[in-house]
């Protein structure tokens, strides 16, 4: 399974892969176009800049490029896996936030699946109810990953269903709570405030939740999406996010941009569109994936 995931891996990243490697050969009036390259797979102009500059300043040779761009990258994304936040004797309470059509849905339900397999039962709670077609959405994607759901009429209060889905993790000993929540932008001051009210009942029902506040980012949003990312870390606070749509884009890159520029890790990341296709962000095989040949 691991190999495969590896592979998929790769796949999605050969467009970015192939960007950055057209110029890797070239003699010392690369740079501006390591930059540009840079630039064009989002990593952003401030990330860019500060790359090539250490680089240009350094004693690096042509030749040993890709080594060092390898190495700086490696030192910008770190090497450890952010892994989610499972507390011991109370279920693990995992809030998801985001803008419409980022892929909070389907993220939702890959990450059911992924951890019902590996053995822990899983409660999602559809407190989107305002968007028309998010609940039965939500049933669908637990009915393929045979994972219970708790959901109230359209329209119903958000903050009521994570209350109602907490208590009932409880009673139920279930492992994880999945909390869907409207698509917002970080501008709509009262849907901003509704994320900070569902995060007070999930502090009230369970002392520390919720453990995850996770903001899903479709990655062909660029930098768009790490305007976001900052946006919704000063309003309502995030500890990780999911890039979603690796594989729909040319612009991987935006992966260097969100740990350059934000204190918040990758935490999942989604290849494809398959129910496997998510899995915990792992800065070493995104580089090795990223230079590896081929």
């Amino acid at each position: 399974m691991i190999g495969k995931w590896i592979d998929k891996l790769k796949a999605a990243l050969n467009p970015t892969k192939l960007g950055f490697f057209k110029f890797f050969a070239k003699d010392e009036t690369v740079w501006e176009e390591i930059e540009e390259a840079f630039i064009n797979t989002d990593v952003g102009v401030e990330t860019a800049l500060k790359i090539v500059d250490e680089l240009r300043n350094s004693s690096v040779k042509p030749e040993g490029l890709r080594k060092a761009l390898k190495e700086k990258i490696s030192s910008i994304l770190g090497t450890q896996v952010s892994c989610l936040n499972f507390p011991s004797g109370v279920p693990a309470i995992f809030l998801f936030i985001g803008v419409n059509g980022s892929g909070k849905t389907t993220t939702i339900g890959k990450l059911a699946f992924k951890l019902k397999a590996e053995g822990k039962s899983v409660l999602i709670a559809a407190a989107d109810t305002y968007r028309a077609a998010a609940i039965p959405q939500l049933e669908e994607w637990a009915k393929r990953c045979g994972v219970e759901i708790l959901k109230q009429n359209e329209g119903a209060d958000p903050g009521a269903v994570a209350y109602d889905a907490i208590d009932a993790a409880i009673a139920r000993g279930i492992d994880v709570v999945l909390i869907d929540t409207a698509g917002r932008l970080h501008t709509k001051h009262h849907l901003v405030h509704e994320i900070k009210k569902i995060r007070g009942i999930c502090e009230k029902k369970i002392p520390g939740a919720p453990h995850e506040v996770l903001l899903v980012l479709d990655a062909v949003s660029g930098q768009n999406g790490l305007i976001q990312a900052q946006r919704f870390l000063e309003t309502v606070g995030i500890s990780g996010i999911v890039l979603t749509k690796l594989d729909g884009t040319a612009k991987g890159g935006i992966v260097i941009s969100i740990a350059n520029n934000l204190n918040v890790p990758v935490k999942l990341i989604g290849i494809g569109e398959g129910l496997e296709d998510i899995g915990e962000f792992d800065p070493n095989e995104f580089v090795e994936a990223l230079f590896g040949e081929g």
